[in-house]
């Protein structure tokens, strides 16, 4: 959950073809599973992971480590200068597979559902409102199928995803 937040706009707008479809809960929203929502346009985390963490400076400052599913995201350098910084991606097999954890030098932290990119626009803007709502404490598994998107799932010790 955020820490130190300070008080930042709900959605980030820039160039829509490139903006981050991003949307985070309020300041003094309830503590949950994530603190909002993204939507990226592809599973790769060169393309998509740049404009994301320039829009999460308002709310982690700036950026020191992203965590994610390694099933979910094609491969990354261990190591990214970003925006002059050097910016660490840890990928784990044993992280939810439809969450991102992006933790500023400060240790301020967000956790982010991620929408997949395939979700049709409807669908994925129902789930970003819910996984930004104000009173959401709900899991990225439990917003994902409550907006009748299928959250991605694993075998038991968590090796690949399952083909839906």
């Amino acid at each position: 959950m955020t820490s130190g937040q300070r008080n930042p706009p709900r959605t980030t707008r820039q160039d829509s073809r490139t903006a981050p479809r991003l949307e985070m809960k309020p300041e003094g929203a309830a503590g949950g599973h994530v603190d909002g929502g993204w939507w990226p346009r592809s599973k790769d985390p060169g393309e998509e992971f740049p404009a994301l963490l320039a829009a999460l400076g308002t709310w982690v400052g700036p950026v020191s480590r992203v965590s994610y599913h390694l099933g979910t995201w094609s491969g990354i350098e261990r190591k990214v200068t970003i925006d002059g910084r050097a910016v660490r991606f840890e990928g784990f097999h044993s992280m939810d597979h439809d969450t991102v954890v992006v933790i500023g030098a400060d240790a301020r932290r967000v956790s982010l559902l991620v929408v997949p990119p395939d979700t049709p626009g409807g669908m994925a803007r129902a789930v970003l409102r819910a996984s930004s709502a104000l009173d959401s404490t709900a899991s990225a598994a439990d917003i994902l199928a409550s907006n009748g998107s299928r959250p991605r799932a694993s075998t038991q010790d968590g090796q690949r995803d399952l083909d839906r």
